[in-house]
């Protein structure tokens, strides 16, 4: 078991407060990525739990026992947490072989040879690089170092893995590579990850949950399709998507049965089934709104459709990129973007029609910039078109 439980954890350098009441629980098995931009905190979050940042207030636990008690100056040593980190560096001793390098560790806990060797082989395995066990690191290409860093860390069978950003001195072929198997080896282990990084495209492909930073706070945490569908508010839902998903002003009304709003994207009648209520949506009194449509989910068309909720646009531009086409629409002097599988073709201002889902609009109070109305999730499962 290995869940670990952050409470009111403030971290200041100075006077400078970088991590304002983190509060945050990692379950057994769980691959959290701790995602956002530079400075936010997320780094020093995963230091707090490793050992090597001391904060001043607030508590943690590994399966219930005390690593962290501030109030009380307890702080548990690095080396009795159980984990292990990868930092962004291989940080691989020159002078040693693959197998010496992931060995080394081993042997300062006397681990017997045989014991030894079948650790390291089985590291070597699992990420796929047994065939270079007798290499030295300059040898290595950047990629296949990574690895041997990462063998390294799962050799001694931690009950927590901690990565800092471990692909981002890779370039993008090789990330595509070491987010597979990352993946792999989480599957495979079933050890407990916790990953920092500031790309939300590692964040979104390889986690089970995400907790989400901003300014020393954490903004939301979920799974990836979660976060993605209903970000929990406008910045949020800025940040996480590529295209961005966009965002359009509109006019609300509550009038305790049901959300009516309108837009440059029509008019639409919300069930409350679908609203988040509480203090966020006024009632029975006009309010500003913006509504959020990720732009794979913008439908187009070259006639007009029959019947539904259609509005005229025309071209502004077209980005073709490769196995997708980027769009971009005006609608009333407002440009939206669209995301199209394949590559179309469309001439500048030519006249096209847009098509909406009601059932996958998000709608956000302008005011508190928070979610009011749920967008339905919804994955494909196999052999469905």
């Amino acid at each position: 078991m290995s869940e670990i439980v952050l409470k009111n954890i403030d971290k200041y350098y100075g006077d400078n407060r970088v991590l304002k009441g983190i509060n945050l629980t990692i379950e057994d098995g769980d691959f959290m990525t701790l995602l956002g931009p530079s400075g936010c905190g997320k780094t020093t979050t995963l230091r707090v739990i490793s050992g090597l940042e001391k904060p001043q207030n607030g508590t943690m636990t590994i399966d219930g026992v005390t690593m962290i008690d501030a109030p009380n100056a307890f702080y548990e040593e690095p080396s009795k947490r159980g984990l292990n980190l990868v930092f962004q560096s291989y940080a691989l001793w020159p002078h040693m072989t693959v197998y010496q390098n992931i060995a080394f560790g081993l042997k300062i806990k006397k681990l017997s040879k045989e014991e030894i060797d079948k650790r390291v082989m089985d590291s070597l395995r699992t990420l796929r690089i047994d065939q270079y066990k007798d290499r030295y690191p300059n040898e290595l290409s950047g990629g296949q170092q990574q690895r041997v860093a990462i063998a390294r860390a799962i050799a001694s069978n931690p009950k927590l893995l901690l990565l800092d950003e471990p692909l981002s001195n890779l370039d993008a072929r090789l990330r595509i590579d070491m987010r597979v198997e990352l993946k792999r080896l989480h599957q495979e282990t079933g050890t407990t990850i916790i990953y920092v990084t500031h790309d939300q495209l590692e964040a979104m492909t390889m986690s089970t949950k995400v907790a989400l930073f901003r300014a020393g706070e954490i903004a939301q945490v979920a799974s990836p399709l979660e976060l993605y569908t209903n970000p929990v508010d406008i910045e949020t839902a800025d940040f996480v998507g590529s295209p961005r998903i966009n965002l359009i002003d509109g006019k609300a009304f509550f009038d305790g049965n049901s959300l009516k709003v309108s837009s440059i994207l029509g008019d639409y009648d919300f069930e409350k089934s679908t609203l988040k209520l509480e203090e966020e949506i006024p009632l029975n009194k006009e309010f500003d709104c913006v509504l959020g449509v990720r732009p794979e989910l913008v439908g187009v068309s070259t006639k007009k459709p029959d019947a539904g909720n259609v509005i005229e646009a025309t071209v502004y531009a077209t980005q073709p990129a490769g196995p997708e086409t980027i769009l971009s629409l005006d609608i009333q002097e407002t440009v939206i973007s669209v995301l199209q599988v394949d590559l179309r073709r469309y001439n500048p201002n030519q006249k096209v029609w847009v098509t909406l889902d009601p059932k996958r609009i998000n709608v956000f109070n302008k005011a508190t910039t928070r979610l009011i109305r749920y967008a339905e999730a919804r994955e494909k499962t196999e052999g469905e078109d």
